[in-house]
């Protein structure tokens, strides 16, 4: 993986799809200890928002490959009291091999990027969540063994994760379609993008349909209807979102060897309910454990760890 030495990743369509699968094809050696690689580097977490499994996933990776890893929480640190994100930028440069950022705006994330000259990885902002699908991918190929002829439908709230859904989907050769309530629809420019991915290979399909959405898909995932940030609405979107919920109904419709994922925290009975959470076809877990395998992939990518 030379060709990540050092690079940055703001995004899903920041790596093709050949080193998408390189990445993945790491990752599942790392989980089975196949490989070991080493690097003795310093990796921040500065996270603005809270987080269990992007922040312990990333730190217990970094520990396994021999590293070391600061958390700037933004509560304990100057960024908590104002300091321009560039004067950060810089100064954390001269600190840390490596930074991986967790915030509300994409700008903020580019801005860190563009003033420091280690990698920057996005750990999550308000548009997209690229290590999440990276894990996703993962625990899709472990179910199926491939990705071509698939087709995943995400049902919900078109968010960050729905976001980089369509980008990973596109590049690793999966349709995609995308079920939302009308005016919940992704980032139109995502939708741009991740279709000129796909060109004539594959399918991104929006949809206010979830029934429609569902039929015969082989990977069904949801999220949250109210990201961080969004908590005043959540009450609002109650009844807007019920017909989106991933139920024993909704399944029914799927192929019958079809799994279901979401990337957690789950409000269960909300956007999903316990008895799909906790039944066969769910690979809920074996998703949240691979974030940690996909992010150490990632870091001995990017760090050049031999």
């Amino acid at each position: 993986m030379a060709a990540l030495i050092g690079r940055d990743l703001l995004g899903l369509a920041d790596l093709t799809g050949e080193e998408v699968e390189s990445l993945l094809k790491l990752a599942t050696q790392l989980k089975l200890k196949q490989v070991k690689p080493q690097c003795n580097k310093v990796l921040g977490l500065l996270f603005s928002k809270a987080s269990t499994r992007t922040r312990v996933s990333f730190t217990v990776a970094m520990y396994q490959l021999g590293g070391q890893v600061i958390d700037l929480n933004p509560n304990v640190t100057q960024v908590g009291r104002g300091e321009p994100t560039q004067d950060t930028a810089r100064v954390l440069d001269r600190y840390l091999d490596i930074l991986a950022i967790r915030t509300f705006a994409q700008q903020e994330l580019e801005t860190f990027a563009n003033y420091a000259k280690i990698p920057v990885i996005n750990a999550l902002t308000d548009l997209e969540h690229p290590c999440q699908v990276l894990a996703d991918l993962m625990t899709i190929q472990e179910s199926f063994g491939c990705f071509h002829g698939l087709t995943l439908t995400y049902v919900g709230d078109g968010n960050n994760v729905a976001n980089s859904l369509m980008l990973g989907c596109a590049l690793v050769g999966m349709n995609v379609r995308i079920a939302t309530p009308e005016g919940y629809e992704p980032n139109a420019g995502v939708v741009e993008i991740a279709r000129k991915i796909a060109r004539d290979k594959t399918e991104v399909i929006l949809t206010n349909d979830p029934e429609a959405a569902v039929k015969g898909v082989n990977v069904l995932y949801t999220d949250v209807w109210a990201s961080m940030g969004q908590e005043e609405e959540a009450s609002d979107r109650l009844p807007i979102f019920q017909p989106y919920q991933i139920n024993e109904q909704l399944l029914s419709l799927a192929d019958p060897n079809a799994i279901v994922l979401h990337c957690l925290p789950a409000h269960r009975d909300e956007e999903i309910t316990d008895a799909v959470m906790e039944g066969s076809q769910s690979r809920i877990w074996e998703q949240a454990e691979n974030r940690m395998h996909a992010q150490k992939a990632l870091l001995a990518s990017i760090l050049g760890a031999e």
